[in-house]
C-alpha cells in the first residue's frame, strides 16, 4: 500500500508487474465518484469488492468456444458474464455482442464461489420490449460539496469525467480546516468550479446550498485537518443539517441527493441513522482491494477499468429500457435485452426496498429468477 502514484508506477515497472501498489486514497476517490454518479453504484461497488457476496472469476472459454460473447451471457444459469481474457492476458469488458470467443481465451464473471461457474447452456430469453438505443442525458448537474480535504481533489477528477457539458461544483468548505488558497485554483475540465470559505455556522451553509437547485450534495470529511472521530463528527453533524434543512418548510432549499463520506466503519449505523442516500465507507475500501488482489492479481485491471472514466463502467439504468413496468419479467429477459443494446447486464435495484440508494440491490441473480419491475427501479449493467 502506498499513496505516491509515481512511485507505484515505477515498483510495477521495475518488478515487471510482479508488485502490484494499491493507492488506498485513489480508490475511495474513485467510488466516492462513482456514489455521486448514480443512486446504488456504491452498494454495487462495495460488494464487488467485499467476500461476502458474489466475486469476480475468470474461467476457461470450454463449451463456449467458437460461440459469440451474446451466447455466453446467457450461457450460465447462476453466473453473470461481463468482459473476456485474451490469450495475451489483456481483459475486455463488455465487449460486442458478436464478438467470437476463442479456444484459448477466458471469461470474466461474477459468481457466488468458482464451484457455482457451470455452463448450463443458452437461454431461450428474448428481450421483452422493442429495442432502443439509450441516450445519456445531456442536462448539466449541479453539485454542492460540503467539507474538504487533500483527497478532495480527486474525488472531483474521477467525477468530472462523467458529468455532462455545463455542470457546475460549489465547495464550501470551514476556513478553519482548509486554507482558501488550496481551493482558489482548482480545475476540473469543463466543470465550472466555484468557492466559498465559511466559519462553520449552520446558517452559512444553508445560505450556500440556496445560491442554485442542486442535484447532489457530496459531505467530504476533513481527513487532512482533523483526526478521523472528529472528521466523522462533523461529517454526520453537518449530514442531520442537511436532512434538517430539507424538512423544513421555512428553507428554501430543495431536497438533493446525499453522499456522505465515512472514515470509520464502526460508526456506520449512526450514518445510517441520519439518513445519507449512499454512503462511502474509506477505512474498509483499500483493505477489501488489497485482499481481492491477494486472492487473485488479475482483478487488478478489471477493477481500475470499471471505477475510472474510461472504457466500461458501472451504469444503473432506468428498468423501462429493459421490461414493461408491472410485468413479471426474468433476469435472463434483462440480459437479453441487454445483450442487443450492447450492454452486459448484471443485476438489479428495486427502488421500494428502503429509502437508502444501498437498499434493494440484486447482482447476479440465477437467470431463472423472476420479480416485477416498477417505475424507479433500475437494472445494473457494464457499459
Amino acid at each position: 500500500e502506498m499513496e505516491d502514484k509515481q512511485i507505484a508506477e515505477t515498483l510495477a515497472s521495475a518488478t515487471d508487474g510482479r508488485v502490484t501498489a494499491v493507492r488506498s486514497q485513489d480508490i475511495i476517490a474513485r467510488v466516492t465518484a462513482q456514489a455521486s454518479r448514480e443512486p446504488g453504484l456504491a452498494a454495487v461497488v462495495l460488494d464487488l469488492l467485499d467476500f461476502d457476496g458474489d466475486e469476480l472469476y475468470f474461467t476457461e472459454a470450454g463449451e463456449l468456444a467458437g460461440e459469440t460473447y451474446a451466447q455466453a451471457q446467457l450461457g450460465y444459469e447462476s453466473s453473470s458474464v461481463l468482459g473476456v481474457v485474451g490469450p495475451d492476458g489483456k481483459a475486455e469488458l463488455n465487449p460486442a455482442a458478436t464478438r467470437s470467443i476463442a479456444t484459448n481465451e477466458r471469461l470474466i464473471v461474477l459468481a457466488e464461489d468458482d464451484s457455482a461457474i457451470k455452463f448450463t447452456g443458452e437461454s431461450t430469453a428474448t428481450p421483452s420490449t422493442p429495442v432502443s438505443r439509450f441516450v445519456e442525458s445531456a442536462q448539466p448537474k449541479n453539485l454542492l460539496v460540503v467539507g474538504w480535504s487533500a483527497m478532495g481533489r480527486s474525488v472531483m477528477n474521477n467525477l468530472a469525467g462523467f458529468l455532462p457539458e455545463g455542470s457546475s461544483i460549489h465547495i464550501v468548505a470551514r476556513s478553519k480546516y482548509v486554507d482558501p488558497e488550496e481551493l482558489s485554483d482548482l480545475s476540473f475540465g469543463s466543470v465550472k468550479v466555484s468557492y466559498a470559505a465559511i466559519s462553520g455556522d449552520v446558517d452559512e451553509v444553508i445560505r450556500e446550498a440556496e445560491r442554485t437547485h442542486y442535484d447532489e450534495i457530496i459531505l467530504l470529511g476533513y481527513r487532512s485537518a482533523l483526526s478521523r472521530a472528529d472528521a466523522d463528527a462533523h461529517t454526520l453533524l453537518t449530514l442531520m443539517q442537511m436532512n434538517h434543512m430539507f424538512s423544513d418548510d421555512t428553507n428554501k432549499v430543495q431536497e438533493a441527493r446525499l453522499v456522505a463520506e465515512i472514515l470509520d466503519s464502526t460508526l456506520l449505523p449512526l450514518a445510517r441513522v441520519a439518513a445519507a442516500d449512499d454512503l462511502v465507507v474509506s477505512d474498509v475500501l483499500g483493505a477489501l482491494l488489497m485482499s481481492q488482489l491477494s486472492e487473485n492479481p488479475e482483478v487488478a485491471p478489471v477493477f481500475t477499468d470499471l471505477l475510472d472514466a474510461d472504457g466500461a463502467a458501472i451504469r444503473m439504468r432506468a428498468v423501462e429500457h429493459f421490461a414493461k413496468p408491472g410485468s413479471v419479467t426474468s433476469f435472463a429477459s434483462l440480459v437479453a435485452r441487454g445483450s442487443v443494446r450492447g450492454e452486459s447486464v448484471v443485476g438489479y435495484r428495486v427502488a421500494a426496498e428502503g429509502k437508502s440508494a444501498s437498499s434493494g440491490v440484486y447482482l447476479n441473480p440465477s437467470k431463472s429468477t423472476t420479480f416485477t419491475p416498477a417505475a424507479g427501479d433500475s437494472v445494473v449493467v457494464i457499459a
